[in-house]
C-alpha cells in the first residue's frame, strides 16, 4: 500500500459515507478501504446487541456462503477475552487456529481462507462489533495487523453512519 493509494481509498470511503443512503453502501466502502490497507478474500461485519447478548452479521462479501441473517449468542471464549476485554484484534494464522475458535472453519477453508483478523470497534466505551477479514494461511502478519490500525477510525465512522441510516 502506498500513501497515494491510502489517501485515495480514504477519500472514496469518506465520499461514500457522506452520500450513500444505503447501509450496504457504507459497509462496501469500508471493505474497499480494507482491501487497499490490508486485503481480504472474505470480509464481514458483525454487530453486537448487548441487551440481548447476541451478535449478527450485518455485511458480507460472500452472501451465498455467509448470508446477512440471524444472530448467535455472544461466546465468551479466549476470542472474547482478546477482542472485548483486552480490546485487541484477534489474529489466527492457520486453519487449525481458526478451528479452535470458529465452528465454521470447514466453510472458511473451502473459501480459500486460513487466517483471520477480527478488528474490534469501540465507541463510547462500548464494543459495537467487529470487522472481520480472512485470507490465506499466514497472511495477517504483524506488519499487516499494524497496517490495519488505519481502519480503526473508519470502522467507527462506518458503524456510526449505519446507526444513523437505520434510525431514518
Amino acid at each position: 500500500m502506498t500513501e497515494t493509494n491510502f489517501a485515495g481509498a480514504l477519500a472514496a470511503f469518506d465520499a461514500a459515507i457522506a452520500t450513500t443512503s444505503e447501509v450496504e453502501g457504507v459497509w462496501a466502502a469500508l471493505q474497499a478501504l480494507a482491501d487497499v490497507i490490508v486485503g481480504a478474500k472474505l470480509f464481514t461485519v458483525m454487530k453486537l446487541d448487548w441487551a440481548t447478548e447476541v451478535s449478527g452479521r450485518t455485511y458480507t462479501s460472500h452472501p451465498d456462503a455467509y448470508p446477512v441473517s440471524g444472530t448467535k449468542p455472544i461466546n465468551r471464549t479466549h476470542w472474547f477475552e482478546t477482542i472485548h476485554v483486552q480490546r485487541k484484534p484477534f489474529v489466527a494464522s492457520t486453519i487449525k487456529d481458526i478451528a479452535d475458535v470458529f465452528p465454521d472453519h470447514e466453510l472458511i477453508w473451502s473459501l480459500g481462507c486460513g487466517s483471520v483478523l477480527n478488528w474490534p470497534v469501540f465507541v463510547g466505551d462500548t464494543m459495537l462489533g467487529t470487522v472481520n477479514m480472512l485470507h490465506e494461511e499466514h497472511y495477517y502478519t504483524p506488519a499487516r495487523v499494524e497496517a490495519a490500525r488505519q481502519l480503526s477510525l473508519a470502522a467507527k465512522a462506518a458503524f456510526l453512519a449505519v446507526e444513523h441510516l437505520e434510525r431514518r
